[in-house]
């Protein structure tokens, strides 16, 4: 796509766009910008003139209206908790954080929906759905910061897509503001709508080069009156393969998470994150936690108890700790949620977010473990994730007493010899976390040819002058 590139903004321009939304909130100060401007792992350091910040819908149609006139560029951004580079101005674009635009509109405890504006933080989402004795089961890491509009935009999945699926699938309507300051109206309740084409979905997951999220009918469900968590040691992934089976057999739809783990990110946790213990009595080279909901008080402690203990008896695993409390529960998911960020003082850690057929999870642990550790012997795979849906987090720590320089510039080619597994079993390269910058070149070599083709054409009718998060995606 050819686009005509506007000069940066001079000064009586960038007035006018500080002008709808009050000096107040138009951040020009460096040290002000400076949290606007760097992705969360360091990856990515960005720059800008103006960073924007609206306080209402038409705030953000108005901005987008004049950068639509004079072709500025602008860069959305929700919690700034992106993983792949899609929310930073790489190229000096204007900012537009949509955090300001943070009120819940509506619980409707009836419909089961919660309309949330974009920048609301997903914890809030969550607290506000439990108070109206609802749960909105969208369930991240980084839910004390990330946002609304961010999950929706990046497609989130987290701990519990193996119950209730992926953001896509959370969502009734949308509110968008267009490329040209339109704005499109769909915030609709309807779980039945059959009047053409879904144009929501569009906009899920298009990281902001359609269209900016401005705000969301979300889907509640009846909150579990009932939550047991359970933590086994298992000997490999395909004994936590088999574990999963037995419990979707004998626990049906009860089933909202089960996370995969090895023995290392649980020495990385133990040795660097704060408040926490060993779960269980010895090692074990990979565990699970596991958790089960249900709407009745009733029975479920005692389900999970018959599946582990059938688990043992057929060899599955090897011990297991159910909580006995609501803060033991916390702490095994403190654990979990630790193993990222412990990986950081051990060294450098190249990332991958992928996925692959549930069934083929363990041949493709053991294919890219080998391969890594061939390309750079001495590498500490770090593989984890979400078992039940696919998604593995395949990272790899440095090794010890390496250099950390040296190692991060093979990110590149680690990431190509991953990547090509990923192939070989119909994966994905990107699970939950997105496209953005980190892999936009990536994308030709693994996406169907028809399927970019279509992407490119939706891009060039809904933002022609190509001025939503420019170099991002496509």
């Amino acid at each position: 796509m050819s686009i005509q590139r506007a000069a940066p903004p001079n000064p009586e321009l960038l007035a006018r766009f500080a002008a709808i939304v009050g000096e107040k909130y138009a951040v020009t100060d460096p040290a002000a910008q400076a949290p606007y401007l760097v992705e969360m792992r360091g990856l990515y350091h960005g720059r800008t003139q103006l960073v924007l910040r609206p306080g209402a819908t038409a705030e953000v149609a108005a901005i987008l209206r004049l950068a639509n006139e004079t072709r500025t560029p602008i860069v959305p951004q929700g919690g700034n908790t992106g993983l792949v580079g899609g929310q930073i101005p790489l190229a000096g674009e204007l900012v537009l954080s949509l955090t300001r635009l943070d009120r819940i509109r509506e619980v409707d405890p009836i419909s089961n929906t919660m309309t949330c504006e974009a920048g609301v933080v997903l914890a809030n989402a969550q607290a506000a759905a439990a108070a109206a004795e609802r749960l909105f089961p969208l369930s991240l890491a980084a839910e004390g910061s990330c946002t609304i509009g961010g999950n929706l935009a990046t497609n989130a999945g987290g701990t519990a897509v193996l119950a209730y699926g992926n953001a896509r699938e959370l969502v009734l309507g949308l509110e968008v503001v267009l490329a040209d300051g339109r704005i499109w109206n769909g915030l609709t309740k309807l779980k039945k709508d059959n009047t053409g084409y879904d144009l929501k979905q569009l906009f899920v997951g298009a990281e902001g080069t359609l269209g900016i999220i401005t705000a969301a009918v979300l889907k509640l469900f009846p909150r579990p009156r009932a939550v047991e968590t359970a933590f086994a040691g298992v000997a490999s992934p395909r004994a936590a393969l088999a574990l999963l089976n037995l419990a979707e057999e004998r626990a049906g739809g009860a089933v909202t998470s089960f996370e995969l783990m090895p023995r290392i990110a649980v020495e990385f946790a133990l040795r660097h994150g704060a408040g926490t213990r060993d779960p269980l009595g010895a090692p074990h080279p990979w565990y699970v936690l596991i958790e089960l909901s249900s709407a009745a008080r009733d029975g479920l402690r005692a389900s999970l108890e018959e599946l582990l203990a059938t688990a043992a008896e057929r060899g599955l695993l090897a011990d297991a700790a159910i909580a006995a409390s609501i803060e033991q529960a916390q702490s095994f998911w403190h654990l979990r949620n630790l193993i990222s960020e412990t990986q950081r003082p051990e060294g450098g850690s190249i990332k991958h977010d992928v996925s692959v057929p549930v069934a083929a999870v363990p041949e493709f642990i053991e294919a890219a473990s080998a391969a890594v550790q061939a390309l750079i012997p001495g590498c500490r795979p770090v593989p984890f994730g979400h078992l039940g849906d696919g998604n593995v987090h395949f990272n790899v720590s440095q090794p010890v007493g390496a250099d950390k320089a040296e190692f991060l510039a093979q990110w590149g080619a680690v990431n190509a010899r991953v990547h090509e597994i990923v192939g070989k079993f119909h994966g994905s390269i990107s699970a939950e976390h997105g496209i953005g910058r980190l892999k936009r070149d990536v994308l030709p070599h693994v996406k169907d040819p028809v399927a970019l083709e279509l992407m490119r054409a939706l891009k060039h009718t809904l933002d022609p002058n190509c001025i939503l998060n420019p170099g991002k995606l496509l």
